[in-house]
């Protein structure tokens, strides 16, 4: 996938001098073999271990010449907690800390490395420099245990860098009845996300700019062409002007990125679009989604960044879905697994077909209906509808409330092999316990209709990355028994 970071880690090995030394570069040897041979890419240790800060100031230099974005602080003794988290506060960087536990009995007459309570010195420096860092749920580790946190810590700091380096684009206003996913902005610019906000006309005089690239929109309508093949492309017609939008919005990423690394986008989709442009920009944006540009419907900034924040996460595609309907009855079959839900717990997940194709059971090229009874059905063309594929997903929002603080939620679910027996791109979405988190957190919290989700479980990676950029309300489902602030005991 294209507009992610690609995660440079450094392993830094740390002493506190009156430990030998050899015993953190031993431990540190260790660790690097069992990256080899679990084949984890962009790992590599620095060849200075951190005894004071003038060590720390060399490994420092030596993150900076090789390009090294994240770091593990590698406590393979006690370590010394000033000088390492001297080092995490100069590299700015995301940064975790992981201990070396002791390897046997012959170890403790005199090679113990009591890294075990070294982690708790950290700990305290940590606050001192008022850090954010990640400490695994148990920090002290054997290098194969190591190379698992290691694994998770490469997709958590993925997320944060990601979304320091952000621009998120949007083009147009928030149409009147659907004013939900407005948020202020400020919180955006508070995690270092750049934002560009654009008119409607901006895209239409983008989209006429690039009309005389002949040659490249007739690849990219061959290279549309290729994905849907005859049975799906069910409308030749708009294929070419489908093609000219996505050269437009790629032009303008290219374009007008600008300081970031990275942009998505949030454009207004509806209503005046159709009867400009006279096709649905949906497919387009399944494409570009697909491919690592989030493209969110209706203008929506923190779906976008929730989406980017997704395909860190994963380095997968993503989807943004209304969370729609319910599930009748009727529609679950004698016997279906639900994953664990009650049906209560099954909703649909619903977008006019935005999902791509990669992510879809079964899709083509339809018409958008919604819409088609407010205008011609001709000039609602370009949906990507069918069911979406069944599997594990984690439904997830980073929101913006109306006072400007920072929210968000995680679940954890699956899209069900189930017919959704309706129109749209969608899908039957099973969450255990979705019943009482849908009342008491996203209507109890007013988080917005759209929901972003990832095509596997990423709730450890998102709620770790959340807490390092500084997001403290951080929603998940309740067990049963277990009552949402504010929830009413005798209800239940």
């Amino acid at each position: 996938m294209i507009n992610q970071p690609v995660v440079k880690l450094g392993i830094v090995g740390v002493s506190r001098d009156c430990f030998p030394i050899t015993l953190t570069q031993a431990r540190v040897k260790a660790l690097m073999a069992e990256v080899k041979k679990a084949n984890l890419p962009e790992v590599y240790d620095c060849p200075v271990t951190i005894e004071n800060e003038n060590d720390a100031v060399k490994a420092l230099a030596w993150a900076k010449d090789n390009g090294i974005n994240a770091v593990c602080m590698f406590l393979g003794n006690f370590g010394p907690e000033g000088p390492t988290t001297m080092f995490v506060q100069k590299f700015q960087g995301p940064a975790m800390v992981l201990a070396a536990k002791e390897e046997g009995k012959a170890n403790l007459a005199s090679d113990r490395g009591d890294a075990l309570c070294g982690v708790l010195n950290f700990s305290y420096n940590v606050g001192l420099r008022r850090l954010k860092v990640y400490i695994p749920e148990y920090p002290n580790v054997t290098p194969e245990e190591a190379v698992k946190e290691l694994a998770d810590f490469r997709n958590i700091a993925r997320v944060v860098i990601g979304i320091k380096n952000l621009k998120v684009i949007g083009f147009g206003p928030r149409p009147q009845d659907f004013l939900a996913c407005n948020a202020p902005i400020q919180p955006l610019f508070d995690l270092g996300v750049n934002v560009q906000e654009n008119s409607e006309l901006d895209l239409k005089c983008q989209y006429e700019a690039v009309a005389g690239r002949t040659a490249e929109i007739e690849a990219i309508a061959k290279d549309m062409e290729r994905e849907l093949g005859p049975s799906r492309n069910t409308y030749p017609e708009i294929i070419n002007k489908m093609a000219q939008l996505e050269l437009a919005l790629l032009d303008w990423y290219e374009k007008q990125k600008g300081a970031a690394d990275y942009a998505v986008f949030a454009n207004k989709c509806w209503p005046a679009w159709q009867p400009v442009f006279h096709f649905e920009p949906c497919y387009v944006n399944s494409r570009l989604t697909g491919r690592g540009i989030p493209v969110a419907c209706e203008v929506d900034l923190y779906g976008a960044v929730s989406e980017f924040m997704c395909e860190c996460a994963t380095e997968k595609p993503a989807t943004l879905l209304d969370i729609n309907n319910s599930v009748p009855a009727d529609v679950i079959p004698a016997g279906a697994c639900l994953a664990g839900a009650d049906p209560k717990d099954l909703y649909m997940g619903f977008h006019c077909g935005n999902t791509c194709s990669d992510c879809m059971k079964d899709c083509k090229i339809k018409y958008q209906l919604i819409q088609a009874r407010l205008m011609s059905p001709d000039i609602t063309k370009g949906t990507l509808e069918g069911q979406i594929k069944p599997g594990k997903s984690t439904m997830f929002r980073l929101q913006s409330n109306s006072d400007s603080k920072l929210v968000s939620y995680i679940a954890q679910g699956e899209f069900l092999d189930i017919d959704p027996c309706s129109f749209g791109g969608i899908g039957i979405h099973a969450i255990p316990g979705f019943a009482r988190f849908y009342r008491h957190v996203l209507v109890g919290k007013r988080f917005p209709h759209h929901g972003a989700y990832a095509f596997e479980h990423c709730g450890k990676v998102l709620f770790e990355a959340l807490k390092m950029l500084g997001v403290e309300d951080i929603n998940t489902p309740l067990p049963a028994g277990q009552l949402y602030p504010g929830e009413n005991p005798f209800a239940i």
